[in-house]
């Protein structure tokens, strides 16, 4: 490390990338590794972080990156597991409950996953936030327990290890107060850098892109794809990447026990209301690309047919019911269908008949975080109670006083705030929506980017 510091200076490294060089291997190990040793101030990794932002990290520089942060701390070894380790990883939304239905079905078909996830600093929980909704679940495994009972069980879900990526989470922290979060090199370092250090070998991405994510558009989701598809790549990890729209909630729910609640209903119940029907659709994709990449069906149409099956027949059910009891959950109030237990339930209703219009995610995500669903800082208290569930989906044909939504809430004032500011934006059109398709299509192992209808067409 002395030798480190005589060879390199933060401020030289900061001026480098701000004048558009390129930042070598070594460079980028002195500079993380600074700034977990403390020897690196907070100050200049903000600097060096708004100087990629502006300039960019180019391929190498991104993979190098990428393997610093893997490097920084300790990684999950899997290879005593028998079978094919497969995990996989949503780049965020509004009412993404899809590891919570996805994996229980790739598990029942017998892949072996062991998933780390983190809580959310957004406005809605992540998984781990969903997960403690469930009375009793243990998110802090020991990794032997951990172990243990993916080879027993075929699935746990943990909170993110702190030894694992600890330069990402420091990263992280500064990019979230520096407004550098959005970044394309820096998502795709961070993302993977946590997939690779879980060790699976399979990693099937859910790239999202619309209001309510990080990409605006399907051209940047793409991009992004490419770039993390071939990072896992690099790795020797099997690495495909859907592509979906998240310009409206993902399925009926929005909030930490109605998501529970919600992917519950979908995996006990062949059929599901229509508000969920592409959220169904999403799950089954992705558990059967990974049942693809993992070498379980002989192409993606048959894992989507297993996929299928396990829905059908009851076991993605059952793989969800003993994941969660194995983690110490009490699943009584979940099989019984009242685990969401509010205070004050609000229902909104159709001022007029007529068709509903798309609800923008972003401004949902703000209205549930108000209720108490999400959190702005790591210290904050989540209300897993609380949030919304819609009960028609965008297109459809509403009457004059019929169900739209119900607000789950501690507070009545909150609720009826949270009620005026949904109404504000819900829409009812004299003719049918424009509905942009949920799922665009899938970048494949090849990194060819093939849209939904080649897929089909094709299988």
């Amino acid at each position: 490390m002395a030798d480190e510091k005589q060879r390199y200076s933060m401020y030289d490294l900061i001026a480098k990338k701000r004048d558009g060089g390129q930042l070598e291997r070594p460079e980028l190990a002195f500079w993380l590794q600074g700034m977990l040793a403390g020897s690196v101030p907070d100050y200049q990794t903000a600097a060096m972080l708004m100087a990629i932002f502006w300039r960019g990290l180019d391929e190498a520089e991104t993979f190098a990156l990428t393997e610093e942060i893997v490097a920084s701390g300790e990684q999950l070894d899997l290879q005593g597991l028998t079978g094919v380790t497969a995990d996989k990883h949503s780049t965020g939304g509004v009412g993404d409950k899809t590891t919570l239905i996805a994996m229980p079905l790739a598990a029942a078909c017998g892949l072996k996953i062991a998933k780390m996830s983190g809580r959310s600093l957004g406005k809605t929980g992540g998984t781990a936030d969903k997960l403690a909704s469930v009375p009793g679940f243990r998110l802090d495994l020991p990794e032997a327990e951990l172990l243990r009972q993916v080879s027993e069980v075929g699935l746990a879900v943990v909170a993110q290890n702190k030894n694992l990526t600890p330069a990402d989470k420091r990263l992280y922290a500064l990019r979230d107060m520096t407004a550098t979060v959005d970044s394309l090199p820096l998502i795709a370092a961070s993302v993977m850098s946590k997939k690779i250090a879980a060790g699976a070998q399979v990693i099937v991405l859910d790239v999202k892109y619309g209001s309510g994510a990080f990409m605006p558009d399907v051209d940047s989701a793409i991009k992004l794809a490419q770039l993390m598809v071939k990072l896992g790549q690099s790795c020797g990890r099997r690495v495909t990447a859907v592509l979906s729209a998240m310009s409206a909630p993902l399925g009926a729910a929005v909030g930490n026990a109605l998501e529970v609640a919600e992917a519950a209903e979908i995996l006990r119940q062949a059929e599901c209301a229509p508000v969920s029907a592409d959220l169904r659709r999403l799950c089954l994709v992705l558990a059967g690309e990974m049942l693809y990449l993992g070498g379980l069906a002989a192409n993606r149409a048959e894992g989507w047919r297993q996929a299928e099956a396990a829905l059908q027949d009851g076991r993605g059910w059952a793989k969800l019911l003993q994941f969660l009891q194995a983690q110490g959950g009490d699943t009584a109030a979940l099989e019984a269908g009242n685990l969401v237990q509010a205070a004050y339930i609000l229902p909104i209703k159709a001022d007029c008949a007529g068709y509903l219009a798309p609800v923008d995610a972003a401004r949902v995500a703000e209205i549930v975080q108000f209720l108490g669903a999400g959190r702005e800082r790591v210290e904050d208290e989540i209300d897993y109670q609380v949030g919304v569930r819609f009960h028609k989906p965008a297109g459809a044909w509403v009457e004059q006083g019929e169900l739209l939504a119900d607000f789950y809430a501690s507070s009545l004032l909150r609720a009826e705030a949270a009620e005026r500011e949904l109404r504000s934006i819900l829409q009812i059109l004299p003719e049918p929506p424009q509905l942009e398709p949920l799922i665009w299509g899938l970048l494949d192992e090849h990194g060819q980017a093939r849209p939904w209808a080649e897929l089909i067409n094709q299988q």
